[in-house]
């Protein structure tokens, strides 16, 4: 996730990489709104959002109040 003071944002989303793909994901509902990823980092992707939900949600607001997110675990 990242702070875009400038641009509104209308539904909270992060932003997945690997390699030169990008993948933008909901949160609210853990979906692919943008871009792509391949087929199997997609899943893992997916996985790990809707196991961390509520973090996601929580670093969300936190960017958007102007604070720093939290740390959030990786997938192991």
């Amino acid at each position: 996730m990242y702070v875009e003071p400038q641009a509104p944002h209308h539904r909270p989303h992060f932003h997945a990489y690997y390699q030169e793909d990008v993948g933008v994901y909901a949160i609210d509902e853990v979906e692919l709104i943008a871009g792509q990823l391949p087929r199997r980092q997609h899943r893992l992707v997916k996985a790990w959002a809707e196991l961390h939900q509520s973090e996601l949600q929580a670093d969300w607001e936190q960017l958007q109040s102007g604070r720093m997110p939290f740390k959030i675990d990786p997938l192991q």
